[in-house]
């Protein structure tokens, strides 16, 4: 297996700060709107992006974290011991008719954006929902696309994107993971 790093520190702050200008400049502030970070690394990265805004507009946004795992479709067996998934949303503000930002580390197939999508209605209508990804890599099995992107990167079936970010991982990186060679 190769690895080849196609983001480093650098580049990924520099990818956040563009993603946190076009979040104020597309809803003309942040008044109406709600980071939410999809866990584990969307919520780091929602994090980032709210002190990227605070520090353009001088002011906090609000932010909230998802954990989209009863979500999931794709999942052949769901636990069924729903204590282990007491805290699957963690938003202390009235959604409804606000813009609701996802923040997520990587776009695939679009099955996680899907199920933060049934999430985040189960707490009401909102009056807009955007997506944040730092990786945009292609290959989607749904209508879903990004409204926000660090970085397009077309990758093949074969190949994996591996974000680390300092906060779980201790250093900040974009790799991509090709197989067989």
């Amino acid at each position: 297996m190769t690895k080849t790093e196609l983001l480093d520190a650098q580049s990924m702050s520099r990818a956040i700060t563009r993603i946190a200008h076009e979040i104020i400049e597309r809803n003309k502030g942040i008044d109406q709107c709600i980071l939410v970070g999809i866990k584990t690394r969307g919520a780091f990265l929602a994090k980032r992006l709210a002190e990227r805004i605070e520090k353009i507009e001088g002011k906090p946004i609000r932010t909230g974290e998802l954990d989209i795992t009863l979500y999931r479709d794709d999942l052949t067996h769901k636990n069924d011991n729903a204590e282990a998934y007491v805290q699957q949303v963690d938003i202390d503000y009235v959604v409804a008719n606000q813009k609701i930002i996802l923040v997520d580390d990587v776009l695939y197939t679009g099955r996680t954006v899907r199920a933060a999508l049934d999430a985040v209605m189960d707490l009401g209508r909102p009056a807009q929902i955007q997506l944040a990804v730092l990786v945009d890599r292609g290959h989607r099995e749904l209508p879903i696309r990004a409204d926000y992107v660090g970085k397009n990167i077309p990758t093949s079936s074969t190949e994996k994107i591996v974000v680390h970010l300092a906060e779980v991982d201790n250093l900040d990186s974009v790799t991509i993971q090709k197989q067989g060679e």
